[in-house]
């Protein structure tokens, strides 16, 4: 019956099983608070392998390609590379470290399990790296963008990304030597030269005419996207690289995030074939032939790679806490791992069965990955003493651990220094107050040493920490930290020692604030709502003056030029 339909009409009825089938399980997944890739990959093995509806190999191929080109598009679209500064020497150095590590992992895992080097070197790049996609998606889901840890993962995310396309480049060459890996990258050079010069000088004006009119800021999107695909392609590149480059030759300009808004439905359309594409790949022969490496590198992916990423958080001077939740937010094979995956199969480097094996390790760690972000405090709760041996490899030479606390008297105590903290900080100064500040950020740490700020380096949900501090002559204690175990941690430890400081703490939710407040905290920000009443606050005392309104904007003006000197612009992530 469906291959009756197809003969008709091959690429409308395919583009519509793919999409029908797609919805129904995307809603059962996202019932089960699950992510939708592997609801996408389900599909195309339902469309392929299983019931055998398409036998199209070339048009599905066609397809996945268009919607590689878009998903890339997307990415490089986000990549911006300001808002990682303050994580910028764990993001470059740590990011390289991880994947070398993992692929050498990856690489001897694969020798031993009786592969060949070329399919060992497949899977020491498919484990190496992590999704994006998927990362950002969960973290965005729970406001964690903006965290320590968030921007932890994001920054070695996007390093991934970009080592990722230099390796999808040299993987596209039939053969390797070191003549083709220095063509290939010779290559990738030329495209980046290309990439800057149209940046500087031909795309600022072609789109700031172009954004006056919706239509014409779409149609110049997608035409730098099929440009830079087309001229990849001539110069022997994969088109999926000119897509990225295209994606970062628009990040930067302006109008990046209308341009966004207006190509994202086209990612979402094009990037679900994709998925559905790779499970078509899926033979159940394979699925038998690969159960051992399958259960070898899905250990490797969700155990062996949030370790070693513990490690080198932790070696860069993370506390124990950022450490963990960046660790296990890794816990997954990259859309990049899909792709090259499909690009060594399409050129004959790798089997089926190994294609195969690809997609059923990020089938389970993407999923494994879902629960472990979404439940990441609970874990760590669970593994926060087994987790103090980490604390020992602390490079605390690196930057001082107190600094000038030594049990003091401090008028207040500022536990988190964040975009709130910081405006805090800023009036605590001009009212000549003395404060101390707790963060477990080990940038910020240095960062308040050097302006003489009394600190201390250390996670407010550790109780030793707690113990450190001279809570019983403080007159205020102000937790911009949102969780809510930590502040009723603090509120318990400023209670025991028999202070009468006024407590601040800062909740993510209502419930959190009501139990907040019954455990003794004097006043609960929630900076989602305090928006509104300050706003509220600014129209009843200003809107009756003009001059008022006048003087507050442009003081207004001053304190966000600031903000965005020091990387406060917008959170991290959209």
């Amino acid at each position: 019956m469906i291959s009756e339909i197809m003969a008709h009409n091959p690429v409308f009825v395919l583009i519509g099983l793919i999409f029908i089938i797609a919805t129904f399980f995307a809603y059962l997944t996202r019932a089960l608070k699950q992510p939708l890739i592997p609801a996408y990959i389900i599909t195309g093995l339902l469309i392929g392998p299983i019931f055998r509806m398409v036998s199209e190999a070339e048009l599905i191929m066609t397809l996945s390609e268009i919607g590689i080109a878009f998903l890339l598009f997307i990415v490089g679209l986000e990549i911006e590379f300001k808002k990682l500064r303050s994580v910028l020497q764990v993001s470059t150095i740590g990011g390289l470290i991880k994947i070398f590590v993992l692929f050498m992992i990856g690489f001897i895992a694969a020798k031993l399990l009786g592969f060949d080097a070329l399919t060992g070197v497949y899977l020491g790049v498919i484990i190496a790296f992590s999704s994006t996609m998927i990362v950002i998606k969960l973290l965005s889901d729970k406001s964690n963008l903006d965290t320590l840890h968030g921007r932890i993962v994001l920054g070695i995310l996007l390093m991934e990304d970009l080592i990722a396309i230099i390796v999808l480049s040299m993987l596209s060459n039939s053969t390797f030597s070191i003549d083709t890996v220095i063509y290939s990258v010779l290559k990738i050079i030329f495209l980046i030269i290309t990439l800057f010069f149209m940046n500087f000088f031909i795309l600022p004006p072609i789109f700031k005419f172009a954004a006056e009119t919706k239509q014409l800021l779409f149609l110049a999107s997608i035409s730098v996207l099929f440009f830079f695909s087309i001229f990849s392609m001539a110069m022997g590149i994969s088109l999926v690289i000119g897509a990225f480059i295209a994606g970062i030759a628009l990040a930067n300009l302006p109008y990046n995030h209308e341009i966004i808004a207006k190509v994202m439905s086209l990612k979402d359309f094009f990037s679900t074939i994709f998925f559905v594409s790779i499970g078509m790949t899926i033979t159940l022969e394979s699925v038998r032939n690969v159960i051992i490496p399958f259960l070898i590198f899905l250990v490797i992916v969700i155990l062996v790679k949030p370790l070693l990423m513990m490690v080198i958080t932790t070696m860069f001077g993370y506390k124990k806490r950022p450490a963990f939740r960046s660790s296990i937010a890794m816990a997954q094979i990259s859309e990049f791992s899909l792709i090259v995956s499909m690009t060594g199969l399409g050129m004959g480097h790798i089997s089926n069965d190994i294609n195969t094996l690809t997609i059923m390790v990020a089938l389970v760690s993407m999923g494994v990955t879902s629960y472990f972000i979404n439940y990441d405090m609970v874990f760590y709760r669970l593994l926060s003493k087994k987790l103090d041996i980490f604390e020992e490899m602390l490079p605390h030479k690196q930057f001082v651990y107190e600094y000038k606390q030594k049990r003091q008297k401090y008028d207040m105590i500022l536990a988190g220094h964040n975009r709130v903290g910081y405006s805090i900080l800023e009036k605590v100064k001009k009212m000549n107050k003395k404060i101390m500040v707790i963060d477990f950020n080990p940038e910020v740490i240095n960062e308040l040493v050097e302006k003489n700020v009394p600190c201390i380096y250390g996670d407010l949900g550790d109780t030793e920490i707690l113990k450190k501090i001279n809570f019983k002559d403080a007159k205020i204690v102000i937790s911009t930290v949102p969780d809510k175990h930590d502040n009723l941690l603090l509120v318990h430890r400023i209670k025991k020692v028999g202070s009468k400081a006024i407590i601040f703490t800062t909740a993510s939710n209502i419930d959190d604030a009501l139990e907040l407040y019954k455990s003794g905290t004097d006043y609960v920000i929630l900076p989602h709502l305090l928006g509104g009443e300050h706003a509220a606050f600014l129209v009843e005392n200003l809107s009756s003056d003009i001059q008022q309104v006048l003087d507050q904007k442009q003081k207004h003006i001053r304190e966000l030029e600031i903000r965005k000197s020091i990387g406060h612009d917008y959170p991290v992530g959209r």
